[in-house]
């Protein structure tokens, strides 16, 4: 497993291979991300240093790491709404970071997002006909078949038909999610980046979305570059993984072992992170933790790193 380079290998358990691709649909060619920062002459915040991470169709690549390691910039560089300064993304073999308003609306058919918060990416106002209609109405695509295909989109998510006549407030917040995810199906597009997606539902709605965007992925053979701070997510739904520790991918590899034998400390310490049912288990990995925290700051304090370090998401 090598920094900044996914891993061809199939996982040995869990999720099966992707399906083989001659050419990678997304390419990230040592994507740079900077932000100016207040003060005369201060150098900008690099949030992306040199970022490389590939996918191919039909594959999920979880990218896992704490709050602030950039994960969410890099999700955010793919959909254009980050400022790439350097290095390039590439989809379809076509280069997209640096595109016009118009040609990256053009490109809205092909890739979509899913956010971390349901209630707040959709319009409250709005039924759920009205939020799953619009976007293939802006298409170009008549009322009558953007309502035959708003039922079709509203049963592959597994909500009711009556469920398009009710507003986002009337649902749960998984069914909010589910909402958002036909939104993001509505234009048939074949990569989604998902942002958290299930980070703000409760366990048991997160393993009934995580299968249901297996589910979707296996009927429709769309990818997924899936963001996320727990690695036990990405071991459910990913194909590879990728670790990403203050702007820079530290280890990548298959799912299953980047997820339960990593080699990176930082890697190590984001397993450690999830608590177990032993109570002397539990004080061991603690320790064990806090050793790997101490590692890492003297490697950050050698390499002349300044910034404090990320703390769980």
């Amino acid at each position: 497993m090598s920094a900044n380079q996914g891993s061809s290998t199939a996982p040995t358990t869990g999720r099966r291979a992707a399906p083989a691709a001659d050419e990678p649909l997304l390419v990230a060619q040592d994507v740079v991300v900077e932000y100016p920062m207040k003060g005369f002459r201060k150098a900008p915040f690099k949030a992306l240093k040199g970022v490389s991470l590939s996918i191919r169709a039909g594959e999920t690549v979880g990218l896992v790491g704490e709050s602030g390691s950039g994960k969410t910039t890099l999700g955010r560089a793919v959909l254009g709404l980050a400022p790439v300064t350097g290095g390039e993304i590439r989809y379809g073999g076509r280069k997209i970071n640096g595109l016009g308003a118009r040609e990256r609306r053009g490109l809205s058919e092909d890739i979509q997002v899913v956010f971390q918060d349901p209630y707040t990416s959709l319009n409250p106002a709005m039924t759920v006909n009205d939020i799953l209609t619009e976007p293939l109405l802006v298409a170009g695509v008549n009322r009558t078949t953007a309502t035959r295909r708003v039922r079709d989109l509203l049963d592959s998510v597994h909500l009711p038909a009556d469920a398009g006549e009710r507003l986002p407030r009337e649902f749960s917040g998984g069914q909010r999610q589910r909402i958002a995810i036909a939104r993001a199906l509505s234009r048939g597009p074949k990569l989604i980046v998902c942002d958290e997606p299930v980070s703000a539902l409760d366990l048991s709605n997160q393993s009934r979305v995580l299968d249901l965007f297996i589910e979707i992925q296996e009927r429709t053979g769309v990818a997924y570059l899936f963001i996320t701070h727990d690695l036990s997510v990405v071991r459910h739904i990913s194909h590879r993984v990728a670790v990403m520790y203050r702007g820079e991918i530290v280890e990548s590899g298959d799912a299953a072992t980047v997820t339960s034998t990593p080699e990176h400390p930082y890697s190590q310490r984001l397993l450690l992170a999830a608590p177990v049912p032993d109570p002397v288990r539990q004080e061991k990995r603690r320790a064990d933790r806090l050793r790997l925290a101490a590692q890492l700051a003297e490697q950050d304090r050698q390499a002349g790193g300044t910034e404090a370090l990320p703390q769980s998401a």
